[in-house]
């Protein structure tokens, strides 16, 4: 089994989705063609959750569970699958090829493409989630960034253990286990794997690789403080 498999990351048991993981493969294939075969393969185009008119369906397939909170102002573009009791606030925009199971939320004015959002994930607050993976209760800070292209438009890699791992993706932002946080204005960058429980402080830059269950990476700043009256005595 690789050692960046799915069961590394989170808990499936209650996960409905569970199928888009290959136990014996890397956890980031399944934003690849496994996801699109169990879209593909997805049956259940129904919306249990009325919508209201104003929320902005731009087309695609829809699945939308029951008792769910879309407010108005939402932009959906399919296919989506959005699980029971979802909350997706005003100003969001998910737009194609995401998976959500139960009580996840997408904040106003976040916007998610490509994602897999396991059971309690949140993106709250002025998010961008990206080809990206988010476990059980994670939750982002206000203005989380998983950035998922590099500049340069390459294949996202990482070291691990002095070796470089391919991830055969040119679009992949990150994968954060069962639990983690982030602190505001965390940024990702493409191909970073956070363990169950990792939290960051706020303002934190996170580098590609792999960051082990229960990180803490801290920022560390210098700050000068000026009694504001004496400043403008100069």
């Amino acid at each position: 089994m690789t050692p960046f498999s799915a069961t590394n990351f989170f808990t499936l048991a209650d996960f409905d989705h569970a199928a888009l993981f290959d136990p014996e493969r890397p956890v980031w294939e399944a934003l690849g063609q496994a996801l699109d075969a169990y879209i593909a393969a997805w049956d259940r185009w129904e919306v249990l959750t009325p919508l209201s008119e104003s929320v902005h369906v731009l087309g695609g397939p829809l699945f939308i569970g029951a008792e769910c909170r879309i407010e108005p102002g939402a932009v959906l573009r399919g296919p989506l699958i959005v699980g029971n009791g979802c909350e997706i606030r005003t100003g969001a925009y998910v737009r194609g090829r995401v998976v959500m199971g139960k009580g996840c939320v997408v904040g106003a004015h976040s916007e998610v493409k490509t994602a897999i959002f396991l059971n309690g994930a949140h993106a709250p607050h002025q998010n961008y989630v990206g080809d990206s993976i988010l476990g059980c209760d994670v939750n982002l800070g206000a203005g989380t960034i998983l950035s998922n292209v590099k500049n340069v438009g390459r294949e996202v890699t990482f070291r691990h253990q002095e070796q470089l791992i391919s991830t055969g993706l040119r679009k992949f932002g990150a994968v954060l286990g069962d639990g983690c946080r982030t602190g505001c204005n965390t940024v990702l960058n493409p191909g970073v794997l956070m363990g169950p429980g990792c939290v960051t402080y706020p303002g934190v830059c996170l580098r590609s690789g792999h960051y082990p269950a229960g990180t803490l990476v801290k920022l560390r700043q210098s700050q000068q403080q000026v009694v504001l009256d004496r400043l403008l005595a100069r």
